[in-house]
């Protein structure tokens, strides 16, 4: 049974549930695979070796109780800390609806400026910061850096001019460059394959959630303009950052290191049972068993950063999200100033800003759900790009635009109202790298896709350009259509990849198939038992 078995479980869908209930087939039912790994994980001293147990069995009423303990302990956390990043991320937009770049004379190109800055030290810091969570763990680098983080944001109350605008957006960018990719790796260690994509959903929906949120805050924040001498969009940056301050103290205490380390300041007893533990760990193991063979708190070396980065099978998922998140980024950027420039009052343009972060949140779940009808997130994907193109078209060349109000509005709405594919993207990143090195610098390098896409993004829109950004619009509608080519370009790959594995693998006998786990030196997505997700 177990020789047979090891070819057939360790290539498995990961768009199925997982199948290790705990009395299912499983990789480690072969003692020989079970006994390789286990010498593994002791020698990378992986932190719950301790409880993995090939033999192991569990109910499904048990998994139950102990993932409702993940998503309360892990996951509604790591959302509330999403919230605090987001609050000092991207309240300047909201800030621009109070009139802050004429009290602070600044141009529309100073505020591209800030955002270039912004998102160039982001980008710069996303692997340095991923390197050092991986070093001393998320549980305790994530937290260092929302302090920091939130203390700059404060500071911003006190703006002065350019220098200091340009300053605090730099250190922003320093310092909250990496929180992503760190908080998907700390999620790596609580979930399985099949369950992170959705997860993620629910992370990232706290990107349009705190939109919303914020625009809400804003409109009451606006109205203490005057309070201590100070116009609204400082007591914004104010308050806002002191919340992300709390957060980020409470985070040293709330954040456990692994299933096996939950014992924090604040809680002095294990999260869970022994039992519980086990459970955590054998599943996830069973799952991906790769995940035990690195220690949460080993840093990378070169040869394993480099290895990372040359990793060629993982570059059409890079360039994916590059491409993906550079079509409604100035719309996005733009929009306050646009619903300003309609005519809207700072306190209406707040509101305004609410019904579309809302659909936002409720559209965000249609990629993973697409992606599991689909078995694909490449195709899935293609609906952002069928979405983004008529609209964008009619943006640019229908004559009612920023002519007839509420229809601009409207459209402006459906655009941004796109789901989103970023989320999706990580969790296709972490699915293809098959190695604990790879999906380390893999999420951080997919992340920075994004930033960098921010960067050309808010270059997009130029004043010699306004109000219409006829110009810009054109450029975006042909990154939508390349948008579309890229995820055509990345099915077909990665099909083509699998196809070559497959050809190579049923070549062997069971026997040598059992011969290949114990002794190759391929390593991550170069194995021959694993399969790309396409």
């Amino acid at each position: 049974m177990g020789e047979s078995k090891v070819a057939t479980i360790i290539v498995q869908d990961r768009f199925e549930p997982s199948r290790e209930t705990g009395r299912e087939g499983h990789i480690f039912e072969d003692p020989k695979v079970a006994k390789h790994y286990a010498e593994l994980y002791e020698e990378a001293k992986y932190e719950g070796r301790h409880r993995f147990d090939p033999e192991f069995e569990w109910e499904p009423e048990e998994e139950k109780v102990v993932k409702r303990k993940v998503e309360f302990g892990v996951l509604l956390w790591a959302f509330i800390m999403f919230v605090a990043l987001d609050f000092d991320r991207n309240n300047l937009s909201q800030a621009t609806a109070d009139d802050m770049l004429t009290d602070l004379n600044l141009t529309t190109n100073d505020y591209n400026t800030g955002n270039t800055v912004n998102l160039v030290c982001f980008l710069l810091a996303e692997l340095p910061s991923q390197l050092i969570s991986k070093w001393i763990g998320p549980d305790r680098w994530i937290p260092i850096q929302m302090c920091v983080f939130s203390v700059i944001g404060i500071s911003q109350s006190q703006l002065k001019g350019k220098t200091g605008f340009l300053v605090t957006r730099a250190m922003l960018g320093i310092f909250q460059g990496g929180f992503i990719p760190d908080v998907c790796l700390w999620f790596s260690y609580f979930y399985t394959s099949y369950e992170l994509p959705l997860r993620f959903a629910l992370f990232y929906a706290a990107n349009p959630f705190t939109s919303a949120v914020g625009s809400l805050l804003s409109y009451g924040i606006f109205h203490l303009s005057g309070v201590n001498g100070w116009e609204g969009w400082r007591w914004l940056f104010f308050i806002e950052g002191f919340f992300t301050l709390v957060i980020g103290i409470l985070s040293f205490g709330l954040m456990p290191a692994s299933p096996c380390q939950t014992k924090t300041v604040f809680y002095r007893k294990s999260w869970f049972t022994e039992r519980q533990e086990k459970i955590l760990v054998n599943r996830i193991l069973r799952d991906s068993p790769e995940k035990g063979l690195l220690n949460n708190r080993t840093a990378i070396d070169i040869r394993g950063l480099l290895i990372a980065i040359k990793d060629y099978d993982m570059w059409p998922i890079y360039l994916n999200r590059l491409v993906a998140d550079l079509s409604p980024g100035p719309v996005s950027t733009y929009l306050s100033l646009t619903l300003r420039h309609l005519g809207f009052s700072p306190f209406n343009t707040a509101l305004l800003s609410v019904p579309i972060n809302v659909t936002s949140i409720l559209t965000m779940i249609c990629i993973p759900l697409l992606a599991r009808l689909l078995k694909s997130n490449s195709l899935a994907f293609m609906l952002k790009a069928i979405w983004l193109l008529p609209c964008m078209i009619a943006l640019r060349f229908w004559s009612g635009a920023q002519v007839d109000i509420w229809a601009t509005y409207a459209l402006l709405f459906i655009i941004l109202a796109v789901p989103a594919t970023g989320y999706q993207g990580v969790s296709w990143c972490s699915s293809n790298a098959n190695s604990v090195k790879t999906r380390t610098v893999g999420t951080a390098i997919h992340n920075m896709g994004a930033q960098l896409a921010g960067i050309i993004s808010a270059n997009i829109y130029r004043k010699d350009d306004a109000p219409l950004y006829h110009r810009g619009n054109v450029v975006i509608i042909i990154l939508v259509a390349l948008e579309f080519v890229m995820n055509f370009y990345a099915y077909f790959y990665f099909k083509w990849r699998n196809s070559q594995k497959e050809r190579k693998w049923s070549s062997m006998t069971p026997e040598e198939q059992v011969d290949y786990v114990h002794t190759t030196t391929d390593e991550g997505n170069k194995r021959l038992d694993f399969r790309f997700v396409l």
